[in-house]
C-alpha cells in the first residue's frame, strides 16, 4: 500500500508539468524551439557516522566549501583507546611466557642431539660386539622419552602463539574503529545540509551532512515517447535558462542518461497519438564552473542544435 500512495503523487506531478508544458506553449505569442522541459538537480553525497560515540568535533556548516580527504568531524575514542591498551597489556602478558617455553624446548633438543650421538656410538660399538643389547634399548628408551617431551612443549606452545595472535587480531580491529572514528569528507564540494551539530551522541549510519559538487549540475527533462529516436545517450545539446523575463542564456550539455520506463502513462492507451504521450525522463549534465545554475532552477534542451537567445 505504500508503494501505491507514494507513486501516485509522483505520477500526477509529472503529468501536471507536462500539461502545463503543453498549455504555455499552445498560450505563446512567440516561437518556442525548445524540445524538452525540467529542473536543475545535483547528484549528492549524504556522508554518514562509521563510529558511536559523542561527536566531540564536527567542522562542517552549510554552504561551506570542503575539499576531498578534509577531516571534519572526530567520535568520541576514549574507551576504544583504553580497550586498546588493554588488550596490549594482555599481549605482553602472553608474550612473557613465551621465552620460558623457548628455553625448555632449547635443552630438551639439545639433550636429544647428544642422545643421538650416544644412540650412534652404541650401535657401532655393538656391531663389532663391545656393547650390549641392552646399552641400545636404553639407549633408544632415552631418545623416545626425549621425544615425548619435546612433543609436550610443542603442544603448550601452539595454544600461547594462538592467543598472542588472536590479542593481535583483537588490537587491528580496535584500530580500525579508532580509524573509522574520524569523519573525513569523501568528495570536493559545496555542504548542502547538516543533520547533526557538535557534542550530540551518534551512531553508525547516522546521516552527518550532504554535500554535493556545484561545478556541474543535471538539469532533469522530460521528453515525449515520439522524441526518444531524436537522441541518443553521449549527444550534445544546447541547454536554456531565463535570464529575465524576456531572454535566455544558451550553454552546452550532454545527455548521460534516458529512462528505460515511462513514468506517466495514461488511464487508457487505445491510439498512437495517445502512446507516444508518454513522458520519459532523461538527464543532461551541464557545466557550472561559474556557479550560475542553481538546484531547482527551470531549463529546456534543444536537440542537435545550438541556439543563443539575448
Amino acid at each position: 500500500m505504500s508503494k501505491l500512495s507514494h507513486a501516485q503523487p509522483r505520477k500526477l506531478s509529472v503529468a501536471l508539468t507536462y500539461f502545463a508544458v503543453v498549455l504555455l506553449a499552445g498560450c505563446s505569442g512567440t516561437e518556442n524551439n525548445s524540445d524538452a522541459y525540467g529542473n536543475f538537480e545535483v547528484e549528492d553525497i549524504i556522508v554518514s557516522s562509521e563510529g558511536t560515540g559523542k561527536l566531540i568535533r564536527f567542522d562542517v556548516r552549510e554552504g561551506d566549501i570542503v575539499a576531498a580527504g578534509t577531516i571534519v568531524g572526530v567520535v568520541d575514542t576514549v574507551q576504544l583507546a583504553l580497550q586498546r591498551q588493554q588488550l596490549i597489556a594482555s599481549q605482553a602478558a602472553v608474550r612473557s611466557r613465551i621465552p620460558g617455553v623457548v628455553s625448555e624446548m632449547n635443552v630438551l633438543e639439545e639433550e636429544r642431539r647428544v642422545a643421538a650421538i650416544e644412540k650412534t656410538r652404541i650401535e657401532n660399538l655393538l656391531a663389532r660386539g663391545a656393547a650390549t643389547q641392552k646399552q641400545q634399548d636404553d639407549i633408544d628408551g632415552r631418545i623416545a622419552v626425549i621425544d615425548s617431551r619435546i612433543r609436550s612443549i610443542k603442544s603448550k606452545h601452539a595454544p600461547i602463539l594462538a592467543e598472542v595472535e588472536v590479542l593481535k587480531t583483537q588490537v587491528a580491529q580496535v584500530n580500525h574503529q579508532i580509524d573509522r572514528s574520524v569523519i573525513v569528507n569523501p568528495i570536493s564540494g559545496t555542504v548542502l545540509t547538516t543533520y547533526v551539530d557538535a557534542n550530540e551522541v551518534t551512531a553508525p549510519g547516522r546521516p552527518l551532512y550532504k554535500i554535493a559538487s556545484l561545478d556541474t549540475l543535471v538539469l532533469r527533462a522530460y521528453v515525449s515517447g515520439d522524441q526518444l529516436s531524436g537522441f541518443s545517450i553521449g549527444d550534445d545539446v544546447t541547454v536554456l535558462v531565463d535570464r529575465d523575463a524576456d531572454s535566455s542564456s544558451s550553454m552546452k550539455g550532454r545527455i548521460v542518461w534516458v529512462a528505460s520506463e515511462a513514468e506517466f502513462t495514461p488511464r487508457m492507451i487505445q491510439t498512437k497519438d495517445e502512446r507516444v504521450n508518454l513522458m520519459y525522463a532523461i538527464k543532461v549534465l551541464v557545466p557550472n564552473a561559474e556557479q550560475t545554475l542553481k538546484i531547482g532552477m527551470p531549463g529546456e534542451v534543444v536537440f542537435g542544435m545550438s541556439q543563443e537567445q539575448d
